[in-house]
């Protein structure tokens, strides 16, 4: 009785034993040639085709969505078609209500990936977000009959666009001189650019690539070459600056500066892009007023002063003015000078003018100089000082005029005495001659 008690239970044992073993492999993880194993497996959907990531926004039109799948069975799936349904915000480029279908019938080898890629259009009102779809797709597998038909569900992100641009919020720089420029980098698509990078290109490997530079950069001195931007938002734009100084040989030419923009798009992929900001290099005009003060020219006070221009470029259309400060009577007047050369004195003279009589002594007065560089700018440098006008210089000789007076009394009164005395030979005393002559001549004719 004992040994058949035995019996029964090492046989319940044993029986337990197997059906444990027989559980733990049927759990184990499948691999994907297990011959148990005959689905599809959804991987990823992304705007783009099977090579490459695109971004797109709200009204693109005809835009590819792709979607990745994996072929886990044993056996190859053929005649593989697949429908799409996706929210209102996409339809079909066909006709909005009309369905989705994938690009064409394909093949997917067993353990592989394959791609079917759908056109959609995307409506103006679609927002950047994660949006649902589900596919729902017929295929057969070789070696087997009958069709199977899988559906699956999965979602995606419509990543909008990333456009950068780059332009110069100081776009005139002046030679001679260290100047702060100040670049901004926008982004007017959809998509934020994410940890954006910008570099310099100003390496001797980035200009000698060609026979002929088609930049000057090499020729001025960056106190920057590298910046980290951020972030910057779609509609929105960051700046940057540095300092760049231009040797006296560039001017009145532009500076092309070339940037690698490198930035995280939609898809959280790099991209690198590169930008050329455009400066233009002025020359330096730098014009002193000096020598202010007052003569006196053809008959007028006249104030005169000179202009030197210590910079490397020509003041054009230039002009003088004269400005009466305080309580001075003096007009407003101006004087046309045309250019400002550099490292030669300009010379000015304007004629004083005033409202009533001139008024004698000091005068506050601004001298004000404008100009424009080679851009059409202009600019304008002033001078206040006081000038003294005095009155005007008596240049009469009385000394010369007084001894003139006596010479003449004195001949006179010699004359006087010799005539009184009859001593002058061709005047008799008390006649003028001839004309008494003229006289008794006359009163003959009458007689007769």
């Amino acid at each position: 009785m004992n040994y058949k008690i035995s019996f029964l239970l090492m046989i319940l044992l044993v029986g337990a034993f197997a059906s444990d073993a027989a559980g733990q492999i049927e759990t184990q993880p499948q691999g994907v040639f297990n011959n148990k194993i005959t689905g599809i497996k959804f991987l990823d959907a992304y705007f783009g085709t099977s090579t490459t990531k695109m971004e797109v926004g709200p009204g693109d039109k005809n835009v590819p969505l792709t979607v990745t799948f994996a072929n886990i069975g044993s056996n190859d799936a053929v005649g593989i078609k697949a429908q799409m349904f996706l929210p209102t915000e996409f339809a079909s480029p066909n006709g909005k209500f009309l369905p989705i279908f994938a690009n064409s019938e394909q093949k997917a080898t067993a353990g592989s990936n394959f791609e079917l890629t759908f056109s959609v259009d995307i409506s103006e009102n679609a927002k950047i977000r994660i949006y649902p779809a589900t596919v729902v797709m017929d295929y057969s597998r070789l070696r087997e009959s009958g069709e199977r038909n899988d559906t699956f569900n999965f979602t995606f992100k419509l990543t909008g666009e990333s456009i950068v641009n780059l332009k110069a919020i100081t776009p005139i720089i002046t030679s001679i001189t260290n100047n702060n420029v100040v670049l901004e980098i926008s982004n007017s698509g959809s998509s934020t650019l994410s940890n954006v990078d910008v570099v310099l290109q100003n390496m001797a490997t980035t200009t000698s690539s060609t026979s002929t530079s088609t930049t000057n950069i090499e020729k001025v001195i960056f106190d920057q070459n590298h910046w980290n931007i951020g972030n910057i938002a779609p509609n929105s734009a960051q700046t940057f600056s540095f300092n760049v100084f231009v040797p006296e040989s560039l001017k009145n030419e532009p500076l092309r500066t070339p940037l690698k923009i490198t930035y995280f798009d939609g898809h959280g992929e790099q991209k690198t892009v590169t930008r050329v900001a455009d400066l233009y290099i002025n020359g330096l005009i730098s014009p002193t007023i000096y020598g202010v003060k007052v003569i006196e020219l053809s008959g007028k006070k006249t104030i005169i002063g000179e202009i030197l221009n210590e910079g490397n470029a020509d003041g054009l259309f230039g002009f003088v003015k004269l400005q009466p400060l305080g309580d001075s009577n003096i007009k407003e007047s101006s004087q046309y000078i045309d250019e400002i050369e550099p490292d030669s004195p300009v010379p000015f003279n304007i004629p004083i003018e005033s409202n009533g009589p001139l008024s004698f002594g000091e005068h506050d007065v601004r001298i004000l100089v404008t100009y424009k560089d080679a851009v059409r700018d202009e600019y304008t440098v002033t001078h206040d000082t006081t000038i003294t006008i005095s009155p005007f210089a008596d240049d009469t000789d009385y000394g010369s005029m007084i001894g003139g007076l006596i010479f003449l009394a004195f001949v006179i009164a010699i004359g006087y005495k010799l005539y009184s005395k009859d001593k002058i030979p061709f005047i008799k005393k008390g006649k003028i001659p001839y004309v008494s002559k003229k006289i008794k001549t006359e009163t003959k004719t009458e007689a007769s």
